[in-house]
């Protein structure tokens, strides 16, 4: 995320950022100012209205992810929303640079977009590839939208593009309360599957408002048990786990014949007494993902893939964020703290600018 000189008029030299100089609790993070970036030949410079919390972001700001931009500035955040402030200011004199040239045409300034990123995006500028941004849904506010493209694309990418499921299949989603339950949940809905969530005992009402066809409180019930018996035995054909853990066993009980179980997470722990041949009379399958480390390329094609798939469903309003709080920049601290405490009922949203 290099400095930038030579900005287009209106854009400052330096920006607002929170930026990590040491890993801990929340009142590790810090607001500073830092250059504002400059875009590459295939990007553009979006001023960010918004951002939103991911679990990423603490672990980030634990130390356990490393630095998304090496020998620079460490500023978390992997979501946004905002408006197209310029292109690369780089000239069109080959071929390769003409194509660049081009695509970047897809944006003007002023355009509203979203998008993910690897970080930056606690911060008032950022860059993203010109491919990777999507336009926000019609008539939607800006600090709405940046709630969206984390947890849909995380979502949609596992139960769909990776999980093969269909309309009239069946999924289990645990957390179903989270960023990633609930976008999880409407994708279902929308798509006409079913959808079983896990949650906890104050979260129950709110799944079942958002459309989940079952909800168990796992708290009290076992969902393997339950998912036996909501399905006649039948299982589901995806799984889209954040916990890991013990709940890896019960998981692969849950599956269908040729189901698949997609680990997006591990808040749970590993898995210390899963057996692996638990899978074999199923064909079952566990496949590991992660978004925020995936390259440009594969980046690009998820977010190009899902905006053809979801937007038209964002602007009919068949789709929507959910959003459980809203903070402003300065009020990092608190965010993170809140997230931590887990009460939130999808996601917590941060206001950049004004």
């Amino acid at each position: 995320m290099p400095g930038g000189t030579g900005m287009p008029g209106g854009v400052p030299a330096t920006m607002r950022a929170v930026v990590l100089t040491q890993f801990g609790e929340p009142d590790v993070l810090h607001i500073a100012e830092v250059p504002v970036p400059t875009p590459a030949a295939d990007e553009i410079l979006v001023r960010v209205h918004a951002t939103a919390l991911n679990r990423a972001d603490l672990l980030q700001r634990r130390g356990f992810y490393p630095n998304p931009f090496p020998g620079g500035y460490d500023i978390p955040g992997m979501e946004f929303a905002g408006e197209v402030v310029a292109a690369s200011s780089g000239s069109a004199t080959s071929s390769s640079s003409a194509t660049s040239h081009a695509r970047a045409s897809r944006w003007k300034p002023g355009d509203h977009v979203m998008g993910i990123v690897s970080g930056g995006a606690y911060a008032e500028y950022l860059t993203i590839p010109v491919d990777q941004a999507m336009r926000t849904p019609r008539g939607m506010a800006l600090h709405d939208a940046a709630a969206i493209p984390e947890v849909f694309i995380t979502a949609w990418d596992a139960l769909v593009s990776q999980g093969g499921l269909t309309p009239g299949g069946r999924a289990l989603v645990h957390a179903g309360a989270s960023g990633v339950g609930t976008a999880a949940i409407q994708i279902c809905r929308a798509m006409g599957a079913w959808i079983a969530v896990t949650t906890s005992t104050s979260k129950v009402q709110a799944c079942r408002d958002l459309g989940a066809n079952l909800v168990i409180d796992y708290t009290k019930d076992d969902f393997a048990a339950a998912i036996a018996t909501a399905t006649d035995e039948k299982g589901v054909n995806v799984v889209l786990d954040v916990i890991g853990g013990d709940y890896t066993v019960r998981n692969v009980a849950c599956l269908a014949m040729k189901g698949r179980i997609i680990q997006v997470g591990t808040m749970g722990g590993p898995s210390t007494n899963f057996n692996v041949a638990s899978l074999m009379p199923k064909r079952a399958s566990i496949t590991g993902t992660l978004l925020r480390s995936r390259p440009k390329e594969e980046k690009i094609a998820v977010s190009r893939a899902v905006a053809d798939a979801l937007l038209p469903d964002f602007d009919a309003g068949v789709l929507k964020p959910i959003i459980d709080t809203r903070f402003s920049l300065d009020q990092i601290v608190d965010a993170h703290r809140h997230m931590e405490t887990n009460a939130n009922i999808g996601k917590i949203v941060v206001t950049v600018a004004s």
